[in-house]
């Protein structure tokens, strides 16, 4: 008798490397689009350059700005704003209610419109940083509702947030 060893990978091979591949893709370019985001809740928050009162403040935001949670370190959160400052604020400052702001500065300012595309009529304009509470999305556009009671859709790409 006469043993062969066989030189092909087996089959079990085969799919380990597969889920090992689809695993690596999705952590790599699925899961950083779904980044867990938050927005602030007080009227003067602020953003320190550690988790704890003991460090300085770096920034104050106000109600609704949105924020991309990068860490979580007790009770405190590492976030990020639309310009990329990074900072830590007390989760109990923080809440999940969506909300966008305006993140164009080339033009000055962006319209809001009264459906979802540029056939509908302009009902208002807002600035670089203008916040807005999120309604719904659809298509590209979202539609966003102001503090002031304006309520409008802009398109995706000119706001940021969630």
């Amino acid at each position: 008798m006469h043993s062969t060893i066989c030189s092909t990978p087996s089959r079990l091979y085969f799919y380990k490397v597969t889920v090992l591949i689809i695993s690596a893709f999705f952590l790599l370019f699925i899961l950083p689009l779904h980044a867990e985001m938050l927005s602030v809740k007080g009227e003067k928050v602020n953003m320190r350059t550690g988790p704890s009162k003991k460090y300085p403040v770096i920034w104050e935001y106000g109600p609704g700005f949105p924020l991309k949670v990068l860490a979580k370190k007790g009770k405190w959160v590492n976030v990020q704003d639309f310009e990329k400052d990074t900072g830590w604020i007390y989760r109990s400052l923080l809440t999940t209610k969506p909300q966008m702001i305006v993140k164009l500065k080339t033009k000055g300012k962006i319209n809001i419109r009264s459906g979802p595309g540029t056939q509908f009529k302009k009902v208002g304009e807002a600035y670089y940083g203008v916040v807005f509470d999120t309604v719904t999305r659809k298509a590209g556009w979202v539609k966003v509702e102001h503090e002031s009671g304006l309520v409008g859709w802009v398109k995706r790409n000119l706001l940021w947030g969630f």
